[in-house]
């Protein structure tokens, strides 16, 4: 038996709680948990934003350590150390094989039915089954999960800082080093400041633009954002203009590329009105709540603007994910200011108000 963090029902607190782990079967692994962050979409869940079963153990963004491998298991091994995959990568499927493709078919995501690979949950609580998260719960001190949703990294890896590189770190710095390729001398504009949102400025940065633009509604995130190079900080409670006008004025045209990581509608809408109306490309990262609908004005698509959705940074994420571990320890990119505060496993209701009150 061992301990986890439960949510029995949507909206409700988690409970620490004594849970039996299945053994690893055939392609899984077992592993101990050392270090789980907390992402936006975890809080969806838990709110009844996403539709996944309950009671389930949340959390998908994990560093852990390999105990043991199930039969024909052959890229981990015992002590291995390995991030959680939200998407996973059999290597099999057309999206795994197409060279641009990286939403694997074997994903628990889109939609999620709280199962692994062999149509259990791999937890039980009291004789009830407990779901799981995406294939990865990490709300949990063990778990056993699918071979192809852990990746190897370097044993030299501090597993307390880069288990951001498992969702945070591609989710927002690759989608402007890769998916969006921003340009040098470019203008961006990022809506939401939070862990994703820093992490795209980050990408921008390194990617050469010229003007990063913040857009949040907390402006407690304003000093780190201009710590990491944001040029301007707008709040859009206090503009007289829509935010997406006042971007478009500040930069004459439109920016060259817009990111929105706040998971709303409406930001998204205003992310695709701050683009340049002819090459602008805007980039959706947020995962907005179940069965919302985009609308947008047709005569603004045919301008030329692109609008793109990207997952992870159209990562590959077991071939490429161990490489952005090792860029962090070859000091090429820093993950460290994304970590604001670390907690003991058993205060997870300590970390979603901290996070709920814009703390993080």
């Amino acid at each position: 038996m061992y301990q986890a963090a439960i949510a029995w029902e949507t909206n409700s607190p988690l409970s620490i709680e004594e849970v039996k782990v299945e053994p690893p079967k055939a392609e899984e692994v077992h592993i101990k948990m050392a270090s789980s962050g907390i992402c936006g979409s975890a809080d969806h869940v838990l709110k009844g934003l996403l539709p996944l079963n309950f009671p389930l153990i949340p959390g998908h963004e994990g560093a852990e350590i390999v105990e043991s491998i199930g039969e024909g298991v052959s890229s981990v091994k015992p002590g291995d150390k390995v991030l959680t995959l939200v998407v996973p990568q059999r290597r099999e499927c057309s999206s795994c094989l197409h060279p641009r493709g990286n939403f694997c078919e074997k994903r628990d995501i889109l939609p999620s039915s709280g199962l692994i690979l062999d149509g259990t949950s791999g937890f039980t609580c009291k004789g009830e089954k407990i779901y799981n998260s995406f294939h990865t719960s990490t709300f949990t001190k063990h778990t056993a999960m699918p071979e192809i949703a852990v990746a190897k990294i370097d044993d030299a890896a501090p597993l307390g800082k880069v288990r951001l590189i498992s969702c945070e770190v591609p989710t927002g710095y690759r989608a402007a080093v890769h998916s969006a390729r921003v340009t040098p001398g470019s203008t961006c504009v990022v809506f939401g400041l939070g862990g994703v949102g820093s992490a795209i400025v980050m990408g921008c940065k390194a990617s050469g633009a010229s003007r990063i633009i913040g857009v949040d509604i907390n402006e407690e995130k304003f000093p780190r954002g201009r710590a990491l190079r944001v040029t301007d900080c707008l709040n859009p409670r206090n503009l007289k203009k829509p935010v997406q006008q006042v971007v478009v004025e500040m930069t004459g045209f439109g920016v060259d590329f817009a990111f929105e990581a706040i998971r709303l509608v409406d930001t998204m809408i205003a992310a695709w009105d701050s683009c340049h109306l002819n090459y602008g490309v805007c980039l959706i990262v947020g995962l907005a709540p179940s069965n919302s609908q985009l609308s947008l004005d047709t005569v603004k698509v045919i301008s030329g603007r692109t609008l793109k959705g990207v997952c992870l940074g159209d990562y590959k994420t077991r071939d490429c994910i161990p490489q952005l571990v090792t860029d962090y320890l070859q000091k090429k990119i820093n993950v460290d200011p994304l970590v604001t505060h670390q907690l003991p496993f058993h205060q997870p209701h300590k970390a979603f108000e901290l996070y709920h009150t814009g703390k993080t």
